[in-house]
């Protein structure tokens, strides 16, 4: 058996690292249930499992008592669940684990495009064999398949910043090396799937605006027009058509968005400026994490296309006061791509390293060794079990109008997850 999975390995290595990913994210998909933070659940599953149930728990709608305008928030990803819960509920399938175990497994399939694209954005900038091990670390690095079935904004618009960033490197160095196969409408599909992903996570527009003006610094004035173009139809699509079928009026809800976060913006977790790089070198796990942001900002120039965008979206996240761990993860597979291969051509190219390939495969190892044991920590992880376990227990008392939760000796407000009841 296991002569079987070297040789299929050897022979298929891409699809090995593809079915390891595709084994991880079924292990969290049917063990990891519940949620991750309060937002995967409660600005998602919460209002779009209530419009099912004919009442709208988080006053989001116009009409709903005690609704005041728009809040703020996009109704296109919650609004897919809200169609694909009213599938399943017309297919006859209402048990709350069973309605999420279907939604988990939907962000299962959604995630593996990120080991994808990431393997193929890695093999436009870099060697095959830095390539196979980016597609490795999306699909095995301990935080990526518990997060991935979540219903996190900022995971949920990885699959579409990737794809279209994509598309606009490989038109980029057909452009540059007067190959053929540019197609100025290529540039219309990114920025369209880049729009998604701003539909998706409204701060994803820093990226965006981080690829239009690298395009423009790269000269390429038709490239970057063309995107801009392509997004600006899918935000009036998905942003400006449904905000106004729900409240009469375009862009209500990212209007609302805009302002509350500019009149809100000390109300939250302020950090210092400096925050995310301490996150980011503990999250990618030290002494490699160093490794990996030396190598992204090492070969900036050479990526420069990709590399301004996610560091734009990470200065301008550093400048905001609101700061909180999730807020940066939307670039995490690209900066892991990026740094992984300007670390790898460094190393290649160092005589430090050359004479100290032992100390290499060390430091390594040590990442490997802390990274699995992690990864079996964190994969099959029930998240806020005790409250979604408590309100599963309320459906056995199916006549029970109304009840209590004590909280006194809290500082933080823990919301019920009604849905589960």
């Amino acid at each position: 058996m296991i002569k079987q999975l070297v040789r299929f390995q050897e022979k298929h290595p891409f699809l090995f690292i593809m079915l390891i990913g595709l084994v991880l994210r079924l292990i969290a998909a049917v063990f990891s249930k519940g949620f991750g933070m309060h937002d995967d659940h409660f600005l998602v599953i919460e209002p779009a499992g209530s419009w099912i149930d004919g009442f709208d728990v988080q006053k989001w709608l116009p009409g709903s008592p005690g609704n005041t305008g728009p809040e703020g928030h996009s109704f296109f990803y919650v609004g897919f669940h809200y169609l694909f819960l009213g599938f399943l509920k017309m297919l006859g399938i209402s048990n709350p684990q069973w309605v999420m175990f279907f939604v988990r497994m939907i962000h299962v399939l959604l995630s593996l495009l990120v080991i994808s694209f990431g393997y193929r954005i890695a093999s436009l900038i870099s060697t095959k064999q830095t390539a196979y091990k980016a597609a490795l670390l999306l699909a095995v690095f301990w935080f990526m398949p518990f997060l991935s079935v979540r219903n996190l904004v900022e995971m949920v618009s990885i699959p579409f910043l990737m794809y279209g960033s994509l598309i606009i490197l490989r038109q980029e160095l057909i452009r540059k090396g007067n190959e053929p196969g540019y197609h100025k409408t290529s540039f219309l599909v990114a920025g369209f799937f880049l729009g998604l992903a701003f539909s998706v996570r409204y701060q994803t527009l820093f990226f965006t605006g981080g690829i239009g003006l690298a395009l423009l610094i790269l000269r390429n004035y038709k490239g970057m027009l063309t995107t801009a173009l392509g997004f600006l139809v899918s935000v009036a699509i998905f942003q400006g058509i449904i905000d106004f079928f729900v409240w009469k009026t375009p862009f209500a809800e990212l209007i609302a968005y805009v302002q509350y976060n500019l009149s809100h913006a000390y109300e939250y977790h302020t950090m210092p400026w400096y925050h995310y790089i301490t996150v980011l070198l503990g999250l990618l796990i030290p002494p490699v994490s160093v490794m990996l942001l030396f190598g992204f900002f090492r070969d900036w120039k050479r990526h420069f296309l990709l590399f301004f965008p996610v560091f734009l979206f990470l200065l301008m996240h550093s400048i905001f006061p609101n700061k909180q761990e999730r807020f940066i993860l939307p670039v995490v597979p690209l900066l892991l791509v990026l740094g992984l291969s300007g670390w790898d051509d460094f190393v290649a190219n160092s005589r430090f390293w050359k004479k100290r390939q032992q100390l290499h495969k060390g430091l390594w190892t040590f990442f490997w060794v802390i990274n699995i044991i992690l990864l079996l920590l964190f994969t099959p992880m029930y998240g806020k079990k005790a409250r979604v376990e408590s309100a599963v227990y309320l459906q056995n008392y199916p006549e029970t109008t109304y009840f209590l939760t004590e909280d006194i000796n809290s500082n933080v407000l823990r919301f019920p997850p009604l849905f589960y009841t």
